[in-house]
Formats: C-alpha cells, sequence, structure tokens
C-alpha cells in the first residue's frame, strides 16, 4: 500500500529530512529549521530605489519569506539580492533556506512572531491544504495565494535499470515492467516531494495514466528536492518528480535519465506559488503589495533571456541552490538532455516566469489542484473547490501589484484559462470539475 494511507498521511507529510540511507524515516516532530541567507551577493547590481509617498508606505518594513533550493525559487532570490525589495519600501525582507517542504509548512503555520516565516515559494497545492488544517494536524491556517511563481521547469527521473524500457509519457511496458518487479518480492518506491503537492500530483496523474495504481500498487514516498539524487544514486527508489536542476543534474551524474518534462505532460502547467499568511497580508495590505510588485518586477527580470545566465549564476551560489550554474541554464533555456539518447530544443517548454501569464495566479488552474488533492482524499470528497479557491486566491492583489510595476496591459482579461487538455486527452474544464472527476478511472474519490 502506499505510505500516503489516511493513517500515515499526516506521518509522512511531517516529514522535513530524509537520509540517502533511511528514506522513510518520517520526522513529523522535528523541530523547524532555516537556513539564513539573506546577504546580497557582491555581483548582484541594486535596482534603484522608487521613492515612495506617505500614503503608500508599507505598514511594516519587514518580512520573513522562504524558499527550497529549486531554479523556481529564482524570482524571491532575485528579488532580494536586485534590491526590490528595498525598491518597494520593504527593506527589511529575508529569503530563508527550508529543508523541505514539511519545514516550510512547519514554518509557516508559526509564523514570524513565533521564530517561523511568513511566507514562501511554495507548491501550489499546500496553502489549500493549510487554510483546511489538512496537513497541520486539524489546526487550520488561512493563507493566500499572491502569485504563480513560474509555469513548466520539473521532470520525471528514471532510474538507469530501466533505461532500455524507453519510458517516457505513455509507456505499455511501465506496468508489467513494474508487476514483475513486485512478483520478485521488491517493493516500487516512487518519489515525489510532499504529499498533495503539485509532484505528487504529476506523479499520480501519470502513474494512473498508465494503468498503474498509485495506492495500490507502488509505494509513493517523500524526499525533500535537494536529496532526490543521492537517493536515486543509493537505489533507494525507482523514480522521482521534482523541479530542477535536480533532474538536470542526476543526468549530468550518470545516475538516471529524464522520462519526460513537465511541460510535456501538461503545456504551460501551473507550477510554484507565492503564498503569505492571510492574516499578515490582513494587517499589512502595502507591505503585502510592496512584497508582490518586489517579486513580479523580479519575475520579469527572470524572463529576460539576456539576463538567463546571471540569474543562473546567483541562484546557483552556495547560500541558494549550491549547483553549478551550467546545470540550471541548459534546461531553463529549453535545452534538454534526456539522458537516454533523446535531445530537446524548445524554449516554448521551458520553465517560465512571466511570459504567456506565467505569474497569473489564474483560479481555474487552483480549481484543478483542488479537485486532484479530492481525487487522491487529500480534501474532503465534499469540498466546494470554487468557494475555497476564492477564498484563498487572490489574484486581485496581483492586478494591483501588476499596476505598480506598469505591468497593467499584460493583466489577462479573465481568471481563467479555459479547457486544459493532458498528455493522454483526458480534458479538465474548470467549470465542471465534478464531471472530469467522475470521468477518472483510478481514484480514491
Amino acid at each position: 500500500m502506499s505510505t500516503f494511507s489516511r493513517r500515515k498521511f499526516l506521518t509522512t507529510a511531517g516529514l522535513s529530512t530524509v537520509s540517502a540511507i533511511a528514506l522513510n524515516a518520517c520526522t513529523g516532530g522535528e523541530a523547524p529549521k532555516t537556513e539564513t541567507t539573506s546577504a546580497a551577493s557582491p555581483s548582484a547590481s541594486k535596482s534603484p530605489t522608487t521613492s515612495v509617498s506617505a500614503a503608500g508606505a508599507p505598514e511594516v518594513t519587514k518580512a520573513k519569506l522562504g524558499f527550497i533550493a529549486l531554479t523556481d525559487a529564482a524570482p524571491l532570490i532575485i528579488a532580494k539580492e536586485k534590491g526590490l525589495f528595498e525598491k518597494y519600501g520593504m527593506k527589511d525582507v529575508e529569503v530563508l533556506k527550508q529543508a523541505s517542504w514539511g519545514t516550510t509548512r512547519d514554518n509557516i503555520a508559526l509564523g514570524s512572531d513565533a521564530g517561523g516565516i511568513d511566507g514562501a515559494h511554495i507548491l501550489s497545492p499546500m496553502p489549500y491544504l493549510l487554510t483546511e488544517g489538512k496537513i497541520t494536524n486539524g489546526k487550520k491556517v488561512p493563507m493566500y495565494i499572491l502569485a504563480r511563481l513560474n509555469t513548466n521547469g520539473q521532470a520525471m527521473s528514471i532510474a538507469n535499470d530501466f533505461k532500455e524500457l524507453k519510458i517516457t509519457l505513455k509507456s505499455d511496458s511501465l506496468k508489467d515492467s513494474f508487476t514483475k518487479i513486485k512478483s520478485g518480492g521488491k517493493e516500487i518506491k516512487c518519489a515525489v516531494t510532499f504529499p498533495g503537492g503539485n509532484h505528487d500530483l504529476w506523479m499520480r496523474y501519470w502513474l494512473a495514466a498508465n494503468g498503474i495504481d498509485p495506492d495500490k500498487d507502488v509505494n509513493t514516498i517523500v524526499v525533500p528536492p535537494p536529496q532526490m539524487v543521492a537517493n536515486m544514486k543509493a537505489g533507494n527508489m525507482q523514480a522521482f518528480c521534482v523541479g530542477e536542476p535536480w533532474n538536470a543534474r542526476l543526468v549530468a551524474q550518470n545516475s538516471g535519465y529524464t522520462a519526460f518534462i513537465t511541460g510535456e505532460f501538461w503545456k504551460d502547467h501551473p507550477e510554484k506559488a507565492f503564498t503569505m499568511r492571510a492574516d499578515w497580508v490582513d494587517k499589512n495590505p502595502k507591505a503585502a503589495k510592496a512584497i508582490l510588485a518586489a517579486v513580479l518586477e523580479a519575475q520579469v527580470w527572470c524572463e529576460q533571456a539576456a539576463n538567463k545566465e546571471e540569474m543562473c549564476k546567483i541562484v546557483g551560489a552556495d547560500k541558494w541552490l549550491k549547483v553549478p550554474p551550467a546545470e540550471i541554464l541548459g534546461r531553463l533555456q529549453g535545452k534538454v538532455d534526456y539522458g537516454d539518447g533523446r535531445t530537446l530544443d524548445n524554449p516554448d517548454l521551458a520553465m517560465k516566469f512571466w511570459k504567456d501569464s506565467a505569474s497569473y495566479p489564474y483560479k481555474s488552474h487552483d480549481i484543478w489542484f483542488v479537485t486532484e488533492d479530492m481525487r487522491w482524499g487529500y480534501l474532503d470528497a465534499e469540498t466546494d473547490a470554487k468557494k475555497l479557491v476564492d477564498k484563498v486566491n487572490r489574484e486581485d492583489l496581483w492586478k494591483e501589484a501588476a499596476k505598480m510595476i506598469g505591468k497593467e496591459a499584460d493583466i489577462p482579461k479573465s481568471t481563467s484559462r479555459g479547457v486544459e487538455t493532458f498528455f493522454d486527452g483526458v480534458k479538465f474544464d474548470p467549470e465542471n470539475p465534478s464531471e472530469y472527476l467522475k470521468g477518472l478511472k483510478i481514484k480514491k474519490a
């Protein structure tokens, strides 16, 4: 059975660090950990200070924001390194490295007044799970999603043992291969980064589309992103789904290969979000918009092709991702070495920060995340998806911040991107999520 059974869910969700030897040593009672990485790189040029009127001055100048060592954390890192928080009057913002998504959750639940954080670079479904108290032992922690940080930019990685099977998006051999391994008495382990989070949903959808029940046919385990490569090298799992640069790093070390990038799975799919505690935003609305404006401006900067190399040098530094810039840059440009002889050069499938409304937090996308979490039992089957999304998604604040940075023309005309189509031909209509759910063969709900 999956390690994500209802009985074990909270224990698994509490995992904040996993060693390469003991993957299942979940430590839900651990003390939250953060690493302070607030000093700017000497090579990062600061943006000029913007004069903030007395009427528009933020209520506070301090906030603590978390991030995980992933390429899609770049907007927060660049906003810090380029002085963009200061530009909008938030001169005391700290950007703090988190050990895992479990740690991020723990520190958000605490809040900065209790030694935690006020907001974070986060998996898009997590603010909903926090708001509903599903990952905090029933304690509801109301959250707001203020922006999407990126689209695309993740991948499914497979152990080298399966290279001859040529496993990709749709692989008839996948189920037979897993069945054969199980019949030989060995467990199938597929690693994701957090129960109910983006990578868990990508993994589950992919397995189910290939006829594999993620709760019965495999063990779905939790591993923090920076520890994925070490665990694959140690032979602790057959597959993992994670954001970059860890898939590229696996290939660079010849320790596995990429089955597919998620832009192929669902083109321009939503990925990470920028979230803050609702009570902090409600108490400090001007400060929240100032922080958001800085993040949006950083996203615009990250999107520019001329800035990609500098971005990789900044985020690759030891205090941020601790990854050679060359291992970040390729996939950021859409150049993919799958590690099995295939290559791709398609910038349109690469990670996007601003282009094609990548930053806008479409409510239609959040309805899909909520619906998928209902599908797998992370949210109650009777959850009113639209009502919950309207409560958490603050696209209204995104629009105000976009105007602050002079990008009013980039505000989408609708809160919905419309019907979405996945690699297997299945369509999701955000106006009728229940019909989508009914049509899925493998599910809990």
